[in-house]
């Protein structure tokens, strides 16, 4: 009696398992709508804003060689002290002037058989910033104190301007993919009802801006540097994905 009992119920646990495997999975947005039947629209959207710049950023370089380490480092010591006294006088701040990078290392003559020390080398580079109209008082300076190179001059953005002008270009970057969006939707018989995802990416890019070197800035004819900085574009590209009924 117990074995005619059991075996129905065992048929029927076997039906129902095999009904929850063939149940179909669905997933849903969070707005509750039926991902494999929502209709998506993908854009790609850029904006840009050109703005002159506002910093100015010079790379300058005091080198010595000497026939020790040490005195090599003392030069390289003393000529650094006189740069930074020669900026700081003219009304640069102590803290925009910043270390870069420092070392010292022998220099061989490979021309014989074997190699022969020629004595060592010390390199000291700083940054400096300042304003843009300052760049070529601050090269004159540095060479006149004792630099030995301007390694370069980049004009670009502070924070907080490069910051402003990303979110200019991120508004129009948005309205660019928008637009274009609602032209899709138009010609397809569709409305945009919502933005289903957003990425965000772009970057500032200066424009194109002099190179100085110290030996440049040193045979000026007019004895002082000038400098004419290019513009700074600030972009900003979103890749939206829009809803749409």
């Amino acid at each position: 009696m117990q074995r005619r009992t059991i075996a129905p119920i065992f048929l029927v646990g076997l039906v129902l398992l095999a009904g929850c495997l063939s149940a179909p999975l669905q997933a849903t947005t969070d707005g509750g709508v039926d991902a494999t039947n929502a209709t998506t629209i993908s854009t790609t959207g850029t904006g840009e804003v050109t703005a002159d710049a506002d910093l100015a950023v010079v790379s300058i370089a005091v080198t010595a060689s000497a026939d020790s380490a040490d005195e090599a480092r003392g030069t390289v010591a003393d000529d650094v002290a006189a740069v930074r006294a020669a900026l700081t006088d003219a009304g640069v701040a102590e803290d925009a002037i910043q270390t870069t990078g420092f070392n010292i290392y022998p220099e061989y003559d490979y021309s014989g058989q074997e190699r022969d020390l020629l004595g060592y080398r010390a390199t000291h580079t700083l940054r400096v910033e300042v304003a843009p109209d300052r760049a070529g008082e601050v090269i004159d300076l540095a060479v006149g104190a004792g630099a030995s190179e301007i390694r370069g001059v980049a004009f670009t953005l502070t924070d907080e301007k490069r910051a402003e002008l990303r979110e200019e270009a991120l508004t129009r970057a948005v309205d660019s993919a928008k637009a274009d969006a609602d032209a899709v939707a138009s010609a397809s018989d569709l409305t945009v009802t919502g933005v289903h995802t957003a990425t965000v990416g772009g970057s500032a890019s200066p424009g194109p801006y002099p190179v100085a070197y110290a030996e440049d800035a040193a045979r000026a004819s007019s004895g002082s540097t000038e400098l004419s900085p290019g513009p700074v574009t600030v972009s900003a590209t979103v890749q939206m994905v829009y809803e749409a009924e």
